[in-house]
């Protein structure tokens, strides 16, 4: 196992854990807030990496992915939410569709956090700033940013889709939901096969004009 490929994992799987937690947690706050203690009583409610890593699709694929070349994904286990619980002041899609909005929200706020401190660092010590202190934020910038904008493609199980059937009639939403598991097939196929790459693209491209705001200069 090479130093190279031992020093890209560190550089990509801690960014890439702290915002997925931030991301699950997220939802797990958002349902309580709304009157569902499912999550909460799964051990889900806290910022404990620990609690959302999915073995597989947090450590094992993307090492694979990192090793090989393969397309880059990855996810936490998913919160559960049970939206007959939600307070009856809203509907149940629609609590639905803001515990999935929590989600990128969260991703959306700490990449901009991290920005502001990445460029407070940059500015306060200048050349002193370490090459892996600036990697590391520049990496968890691009992941957090990244996952917003891919949670919220409508294409199910990622959180968009929740937002695009809370505002399609019912039985368009309902086919949605009852079909997930075809939609999810897709999502694979589009990864796999190279297509996402039409869709990514064009995110990479909000990124880097986010980070241009801010003066820094991008790793994509």
């Amino acid at each position: 196992m090479s130093d190279n490929f031992l020093y890209k994992a560190v550089m990509i799987l801690i960014p890439m854990i702290l915002s997925l937690t931030v991301h699950e947690y997220s939802h797990a706050l958002a349902a309580k807030l709304l009157g569902d203690d499912t999550a909460e009583k799964q051990g889900r409610l806290n910022l404990n990496p620990l609690s959302h890593i999915d073995i597989f699709g947090t450590i094992l694929l993307p090492l694979l992915s990192i090793g090989t070349g393969i397309p880059f994904l990855g996810w936490a286990k998913p919160v559960p939410t049970n939206p007959r619980l939600y307070t009856h002041k809203i509907t149940m899609r629609t609590g639905y569709m803001l515990v999935s909005l929590a989600g990128p929200v969260s991703n959306f706020l700490f990449a901009f956090l991290s920005m502001i401190v990445l460029k407070i660092l940059i500015a306060t010590m200048g050349a002193t700033l370490s090459v892996q202190i600036y990697q590391i934020l520049a990496i968890f910038i691009m992941m957090n940013f990244g996952l917003a904008f891919f949670n919220l493609l409508p294409i199910p199980p990622l959180d968009g889709s929740k937002i695009l059937q809370w505002l399609l009639p019912d039985k368009y939403a309902d086919f949605m939901e009852n079909n997930g598991q075809y939609f999810f097939f897709l999502l694979i196929i589009l990864v796999f096969s190279g297509a996402i790459d039409y869709i990514v693209m064009p995110i990479f491209a909000i990124i880097r004009f986010f980070m241009s705001l801010f003066g820094l200069p991008t790793m994509i």
